[in-house]
């Protein structure tokens, strides 16, 4: 194998490792907040070059990664979500009292975690990808130690994804103990011939371990909370970064490996696809909290996302790719504007419904963005989201899933009410009680840019959705051992 494609294949990973390294020297020598979101950014944004670059070189196989596409539509969302994450993040903690610099660090080392796992075709590399992506998160979600939700929501999140580890690790040992290999390619050799009962509950073990991390139904119930209590940031990372980087992984195994084929858990990724629609789409009509309402409705974002699992044949892959970009747009945009005008030291962020009455009346423009991201959850037309669901219900129609497009039918049109609430919210007059709100220049800043960027994106693809269509199509290049 040539040695310069085998080192453009590995330079995101390389740069994202070697930004956090420089972060965590230059804290040890001199603690200074801009100039750690300064090398923070710089790291990402070449990294994200990199990964751009990487691509004119695919399939790539290695002993433990594999560059296809998958890898590289994964690679491309974990950066850039990670990007505009520290960029949101040096807004938020700008007037923070106590050491900041750390919190970097750890977006760093969750970001290397991501770009490991969406590459990984050994049981060895998903594990250590797995853990480096989660365990950065138990210090991001309790970040704001001196906020009682905050340490309540990291403790949360460490028990749960401690549990869901286990389960995971266990699932992977019985699958050894059926084929007696750890490569994901001689794994999927020896199951052809028959999965077995310790293939099959390996594999069940390792669907419910890698459910609790993307919050699908009935593993949904740490979610609101953690996204309540924690930091923006870190809640927005959780949301978008690190659930990519979960489906990704479950769509490698789930099109590459017969025993998630197979007629038992095929019925059972059917039965969390429906709840997971169902359920977080139920439990959003009831919340007065708009971080939690996000948590809820990430759960039946990723219901309808199973759907492309249950399928996982034709243009699945692409469907996926695609759903991914218009979540990923829509909900950096709705908790860009939760982080600007949260703070990380005036207590709890501005989660609370009321706190977003009248903001069209004092910021317009943030208002505006707010409204995109609603209406592109809802899957409303002229919005990128529009067309993700598109995808998904041609694909589920195309397969003859009538129940679960009926579920995405029924679940938008419940999601539709939730979603136009907080909308509605908005444009209400202003009330008396005290409100927070954003700074008078937030939209000249990196954080506001960023969040205008995104909800500009929202539009344009929406209205011109090619580039993001060519960019999912890299999506079903699977590449084959």
């Amino acid at each position: 194998m040539p040695l310069p494609k085998l080192a453009i294949a590995y330079l995101p990973l390389i740069l994202v490792a070697a930004t956090a390294i420089t972060v965590m020297l230059g804290t040890a020598w001199r603690r200074d907040h801009h100039v750690t979101v300064a090398v923070s950014v710089l790291g990402l944004a070449l990294a994200l070059i990199a990964q751009i670059t990487a691509l004119s070189i695919l399939p790539l196989t290695t002993t433990l990664l594999v560059f296809d596409g998958p890898a590289a539509l994964g690679g491309l969302l974990v950066l850039a979500s990670t990007l505009a994450c520290a960029v949101l993040a040096h807004a938020y903690f700008e007037t923070f009292q106590k050491p900041r610099e750390e919190f970097y660090l750890l977006l760093l080392c969750s970001a290397a975690g991501g770009l490991v796992l969406v590459a990984s075709r050994h049981l060895a590399s998903l594990f250590l990808g797995m853990e480096l992506l989660s365990m950065p998160l138990y210090g991001m979600l309790a970040y704001a130690f001196h906020e009682r939700r905050s340490l309540e929501a990291g403790i949360k999140y460490l028990i749960l994804s401690a549990a869901a580890s286990s389960f995971l690790l266990f699932g992977m040992a019985l699958v050894y103990a059926q084929t007696g290999e750890l490569e994901l390619a001689a794994l999927m050799a020896t199951l052809t011939q028959g999965s077995g009962a310790w293939g099959l509950a390996g594999a069940g073990m390792m669907l419910v371990g890698l459910g609790f991390k993307l919050s699908i139904a009935p593993f949904h119930l740490w979610t609101p909370d953690v996204y309540e209590g924690g930091p923006g940031p870190a809640a927005t990372f959780l949301a978008t970064a690190s659930k990519v980087a979960v489906f990704i992984i479950m769509l490698r195994l789930v099109m590459s490996a017969p025993a998630f084929q197979g007629e038992w858990l095929h019925a059972v990724l059917w039965v969390l696809a429906l709840a997971s629609m169902l359920i977080g789409n139920l439990l959003a009509l009831t919340q007065s909290n708009l971080k939690r309402l996000l948590g809820y409705s990430s759960i039946a974002h990723f219901g309808y996302m199973l759907l492309v699992l249950v399928i996982a044949d034709g243009l699945a892959a692409e469907a996926g790719g695609v759903y991914l970009i218009t979540y990923i747009l829509a909900t950096l945009a709705a908790f860009g504007v939760v982080i600007l005008v949260s703070s990380a030291t005036e207590g709890a962020d501005a989660g609370s419904l009321h706190y977003y009455r009248g903001l069209f009346w004092r910021r317009p423009f943030l208002t505006a963005v707010m409204t995109v991201a609603m209406l592109s959850l809802a899957g409303i037309p002229a919005t990128v989201g529009f067309i993700g669901k598109f995808y998904l219900i041609a694909l589920g129609v195309e397969a003859g899933q009538w129940w679960l497009v009926a579920g995405i039918i029924v679940g938008s049109a419940i999601g539709l009410y939730y979603y136009l609430r907080v909308i509605v919210t908005l444009f209400l007059a202003e009330p008396g009680m005290h409100h927070r709100d954003a700074s008078a220049d937030w939209a000249v800043r990196a954080g506001g840019l960023v969040v205008l960027g995104a909800a500009v994106l929202v539009v344009l693809l929406g209205l011109y959705p090619a580039p993001m269509i060519a960019l999912a199509n890299a999506a079903g290049s699977v590449a084959t051992p």
